[in-house]
Order: structure tokens, then sequence, then C-alpha cells
């Protein structure tokens, strides 16, 4: 083993297999410092949201034992990146630093300073590709300009063929002795006082091989069923891989490479929700404020309602609106709500209350295990309207609709829902429809056990129509 050693910085990139940055520092034979570094310091930083750091903190534990396993140790700091590379390096003596590119705005900026000061300072410093089937800076339309509607991105996607196969995971990692001492993990506080995270603790397996278990489920279980399935919230068809993505503990090169052996509707299904991803990377990348100004200026000029009780009725899954409600307390409870139904829980809160899709945003923000900083503002504005490729502001759900026509039988609201467990399928959705004697039969008290609507849906689209023609200065 000769020269210095190499820094290998980890955000959310928590892998080892398809880890360019980690397999470059191993091909090298130098002793390699895996760094991770909790940076919440910079102005334009967001933090986040507590399901999210409840995975990290559990995504951290099982990334550490697995570097353990390959004869090193997981350095934890909190702080800025800049100073703590600056101290690690001092400690060390590295002149090395590698990692793996992220895309949020923050991210961006605080790399391309350690880049820019690294190499001022006669250092080496090298950045890789991975949470990313492409790379945003270089994909844009024949006028140079970038691209703001799906299809035409995804074609240019398609046409610029299949991705890399993924890398292979390190056998050895050379450890260096000279660092400084890791936090402990506790320290990082990510962890929730007072612990509510059981539900998310049932349902999930953080780290690098519940990414692997999972995908290989999905492979073998639900992807031939997928495209059919994927809108059926009772059934268990989709592939849960979103927390593993947005955490970086599986990349979409290892994904579209297992499709590849797969083909078949299903295979094409799954990679073309993967397109929209990179979609929403793409606009991010062009649009760093996504998740507080509107994509389309018009919008500013939107009159949103202020109606803190109806935002609590929807956040606690009491909005009287069964589909809606049983979404909500998934989420509440699992930190997960089904694709599909996250469409319906938006567009009631936008256009049904007409509460600002940033209120709805950041509360996913806080609640999802799998937000994303791409993903769950582009679909807000999406749902909105006010977003690129946005569903047209007349697109208004109807949540009885939506919910007998995806969860017909009710199974799924009667999971999420349970005192409305006993009413007959034809009511599941419309519970306020319910004749009293079926009521009494069903054991169901309508506005104590169960909220009435707290709003008419008709009327509340009319109000919504109402509300988008003036902004759009239409008759």
């Amino acid at each position: 083993m000769t020269g210095s050693p190499i820094i290998v910085l980890f955000r959310n990139d928590l892998r080892i297999s398809d880890n360019k940055a980690l397999a470059a520092a191993a091909d090298t034979g130098r002793s390699v410092i895996p760094l991770f570094i909790l940076d919440e310091t910079g102005a334009d930083a967001r933090p986040a949201g507590g399901a999210s750091r409840w995975w990290l903190h559990h995504s951290l534990a099982a990334f550490g034992k697995v570097i353990e396993t390959l004869g090193n140790r997981l350095l934890l700091r909190a702080g800025a990146t800049d100073s703590i590379v600056a101290d690690t390096i001092k400690a060390s003596g590295a002149d090395t630093v590698f990692w793996n590119r992220r895309y949020h705005p923050a991210g961006m900026a605080v790399d391309a300073a350690l880049k820019s000061r690294l190499r001022a300072d006669a250092l080496q410093a090298e950045s890789f590709d991975g949470f990313l089937l492409h790379e945003p800076s270089r994909v844009a339309t024949q006028s140079g300009d970038f691209y703001k509607v799906f299809t035409p991105f995804h074609k240019r996607l398609l046409a610029d063929g299949e991705p890399r196969d993924p890398v292979d995971a390190p056998k050895h990692l050379a450890r260096c002795d000279t660092t400084p001492a890791s936090e402990p993990l506790d320290a990082l506080g990510l962890l929730p006082t007072p612990d509510w995270a059981g539900g998310l603790a049932e349902r999930w397996h953080p780290g690098e091989e519940g990414a692997l278990e999972r995908l290989e489920t999905f492979l073998d279980e639900r992807l031939a069923s997928y495209a059919e399935g994927r809108d059926r919230p009772a059934e268990d068809a989709t592939s849960g891989l979103s927390p593993h993505l947005a955490h970086g503990e599986i990349t979409p090169f290892r994904i579209m490479a297992a499709l590849r052996r797969k083909r078949g509707r299903g295979a094409e299904s799954f990679a073309r929700e993967l397109a929209w991803r990179e979609f929403y990377y793409h606009l991010l990348f062009h649009r760093q404020a996504l998740h507080r100004e509107n994509f389309r200026a018009e919008f500013d000029a939107f009159t949103w309602r202020s109606t803190p009780a109806a935002l609590q009725a929807w956040q606690r899954g009491r909005t009287g609106y069964p589909i809606v409600d049983a979404g909500m307390r998934e989420l509440w409870q699992t930190g997960y709500m089904h694709n599909r139904v996250r469409m319906i829980a938006a567009s009631f809160l936008i256009k049904d209350l007409l509460i600002d899709w940033r209120d709805g945003e950041a509360w996913f923000w806080d609640t999802l295990v799998d937000a994303d900083a791409a993903n769950n503002p582009a679909s807000w504005q999406w749902v909105a309207g006010s977003g690129a490729d946005a569903a047209p502001y007349f697109r208004i759900f109807n949540p009885v609709l939506q919910g007998e026509k995806f969860d017909p039988r009710g199974d799924y609201v009667r999971r999420w829902v349970p005192e409305l467990a006993k009413l007959p399928d034809r009511f599941v959705h419309r519970p306020w429809e319910v004749p009293a004697s079926v009521l009494r039969d069903s054991g169901l008290d309508l506005g104590n056990d169960y909220a009435h609507p707290i709003v008419d849906h008709a009327q509340a689209r009319e109000r919504a129509m109402a509300a988008y023609r003036a902004t759009r200065g239409d008759d």
C-alpha cells in the first residue's frame, strides 16, 4: 500500500455496490477514509424531515456494519462540509477526495465550492455518477433549452441508449488509522423524541441489504403484474424501492440492469417511472427553488385560502372522504402513501380545500420516508397545475369516484379507516349516504366515529374552477 489516504465522502449514497467513488478509491490500493457528513449549515440547506431522518439513522447504522466487514470504519461528522474535510485532510495527510454527485441545489453548491478549493490547494477532487442515469447538465433540447414536457424528454433518454452497467462492490478497504474520532451515531440527533416511529420500523428495513431484498422480491413476485396493479392501493403491487432510491442505498443503474434481464410490459412501465424521476431532477437542476416557487409564474397570482382547521383535518385523515383519510393515515403510521392515493390526497388539498400546494409539500417532506428534493415538489406542482408538464387546471379528482375505481371493494379504506370496516362495499367510499338502519347494523355513529365531509366536493370543484379561471384571466 503506497500513497496518501483517499477520503470518500458519503451523503445520500450509503451503499458499497455500484458506488463508483468508493470503487475508484479501493482500486488504487491506498487506504480509504469513509466519511459521512451531515451538513445542514448552509443558508439554502433544507433539513430532512422527521421520517427521512429516522431512515437515515438506521441506514447509517447498517452501512457502518458493512464498512466494518470490509476492514474499515465509517467516520461520522456533523457540520460544514468544507471545514470537516479540511480537518480530516490535516489529521490524515489525505491528498485526494472522491464523492458521488448530488443534484439538489444546496448540495451542488457545497460540492462545487469544495472541488474548487481542493484543486486550488493542489489536491485531487473527483466526483462520480450514481444517483441519476443522466446528468441534467448534459440533457438539452435542440435549441439548447431544458425540457419542460416529459414525453420529448423521455424520448431523448431512450435515444441515448442503455445506461451503464453497475460496478462491483469492493472486497476490502484498507484502513487509515490517523483520522479524527467519529461522532457517535446518536449524537447526530436523527431519531425522533419522543419515539413515534414504531409503524415505520414495522414496515421498513433501511439500508442496502433491505434495498436489494426489495428489488429481488419485486422482480420475482410483482414485476409481471406491475403495469396493471400499480394503481390499486389495496394490493402489494409496487416495488417499495422509492425510499431506498431517495437515500441512495440502490442506484437506478442497478435497477435498470435488472429490468433488462426481465423485459416485458411490467419492466417497461417501471422503467418509465424511473424516467419520471430523471425528469423531475432535470427540472430541479434548472429551477432550484422548486419547493418554494411556482414553476409557472402566472400561478403567483392564485388566491389560496388560509384555513388551518381544514389543513389539520387533512393532515390527520379526518376530511370525511375515506380514500383521502386512508392515505393520510397510512402516511402518518408508516411514512409512506401509495402513489395513486398521493395524487388524490394532493388534489383534495389543493382543489377541494384551495390550500397552497406548498403546505402539502411541506407535510409530505416531513412525513415521507421517501421524501425527495425533486419528486416531492415537482409532483405537488404537477397536481396543482403550476408546474412543468402539469395536470390541466380543470383536472380535479373526485375522491369518491377515485376511491370506487381504484379501491372498488374498499379493502384499502377498511385497512386504514377501521371505523368504516363494517359498511357494505357500495357505501364504503360515501358513508354520508348510508341509511340509518345500515349505520346501526354497522355500529357507525357518523359525525362521532367518523367525520362528515368537511366540504361538498361538487361545490368545492366549482369554487376551484372559478379560482383557476380568474388566475388565467378566462371569462
